[in-house]
């Protein structure tokens, strides 16, 4: 399966994704908020096109998702990771054996709710139905960064994903006109994640 089975998930009432519930956003606009100092505490699994592709990338997925369904009990819990942990489901590119699978489950049952799961920084969140075309959004990342001074990881995806939604195919020069930054500031905040997910894109072009 190419897609992710989020049928699945989204039939049985699974959070996977959550707005910040307790930091307060610097603006608030019509198609989302803008949080100048950052926040941690927004929750999108699913959002890149790219899959599960390592042991540290679905124990973080599985962590977050018992961390979000606090209703959840462990029988639930196991049912769903299995989902997520069969390949034909979309959502790891790899085979899982049962004895990695018990052990991955085993350290997420014993993960302590109370902390919350590392999570990476983001300043711009857009609602999910913003209607906004692509192009648009380019245009308030822009804006909003600059007016930061300082580009992060996030405000990157997100013009990666914007160009790509515009049929446009992913360059650093592109990313750092649209971010008004230098292409040597681009390459200092892309991590290995973001440059297979920049090659993902654009393969699909």
């Amino acid at each position: 399966m190419s897609h992710r089975n989020l049928e699945f998930l989204n039939k049985r009432r699974v959070i996977y994704r959550r707005s910040p519930i307790k930091d307060v956003p610097t603006e608030t606009f019509d198609w989302g908020n803008y949080y100048e100092d950052g926040t941690h505490e927004c929750y999108e699994l699913f959002r890149s096109k790219a899959k599960i592709n390592t042991y540290k990338s679905l124990k973080w997925h599985l962590i977050v998702l018992w961390y979000l369904n606090p209703q959840m009990d462990q029988d639930d819990f196991d049912s769903i990771a299995k989902v997520i942990c069969n390949k034909t489901n979309g959502f790891v590119t790899f085979e899982i054996s049962s004895w990695h699978y018990e052990q991955i489950v085993y350290d997420v049952l014993m993960y302590d709710l109370e902390k919350p799961p590392k999570n990476k920084l983001r300043k711009i969140i857009f609602i999910e139905y913003s209607g906004l075309t692509p192009k648009e959004k380019m245009s308030i990342v822009g804006r909003l960064v600059g007016k930061s001074k300082q580009v992060v990881e996030d405000d990157i995806y997100q013009c990666m994903l914007d160009i790509h939604d515009e049929g446009n195919k992913i360059t650093i020069n592109a990313l750092a006109s649209v971010l008004n930054c230098s292409s040597r500031t681009i390459h200092r905040n892309m991590g290995n994640h973001l440059k297979k997910e920049k090659e993902l894109l654009n393969q699909q072009i």
